[in-house]
């Protein structure tokens, strides 16, 4: 019997199926949220302030779709941004826009409103000193609550 190259050998096919064949071994999950039901996942990320949940949502689709989708994560750092910018906060939500976009319109401006009513810039005395600070427009109201209390100091 002559070897024939362009014939296949059997034993290629064996080894082929052997291989084939081997376990499917399952993959250990990869992080909580793959385990954990969403509200579990929901819990954990409530731990987070608004900047660490914005750069989670950033680490894989999961989590994205997980804290995208949870409004109670929103609602929570909405009201804590509402603690500084009621009137602004108030507003947004009768306006009908959701937790997400309210908080995401005034967490500039309760930052930079938060920063003035503490203090921070009471010493400045030039605009070069401002230089590099996030700032934001704030209305009439809100400047008058920041010379209200820096008379008060």
């Amino acid at each position: 019997m002559q070897h024939d190259p362009t014939r296949t050998s059997p034993l290629f096919f064996l080894c082929e199926k052997r291989r084939a064949m081997k376990p499917i071994v399952a993959t250990p999950p990869q992080n909580f949220a793959e385990t954990l039901p969403t509200e579990m996942s929901v819990k954990i990320f409530s731990e987070l302030d608004a900047e660490s949940l914005c750069s989670a949502s950033r680490t894989c689709k999961q989590w994205h779709y997980i804290i995208e989708e949870s409004d109670q994560l929103w609602r929570r750092q909405c009201l804590l941004v509402r603690a500084v910018c009621q009137r602004e906060v108030d507003s947004d939500r009768s306006d009908g826009l959701s937790w997400k976009v309210t908080l995401v319109r005034n967490y500039t401006r309760s930052c930079v409103k938060r920063d003035w009513l503490r203090g921070r810039y009471s010493h400045v005395s030039s605009p070069e000193e401002l230089r590099g600070r996030t700032m934001t427009l704030l209305d009439a109201e809100t400047w008058g609550e920041i010379l209200q209390a820096e008379l008060d100091r």
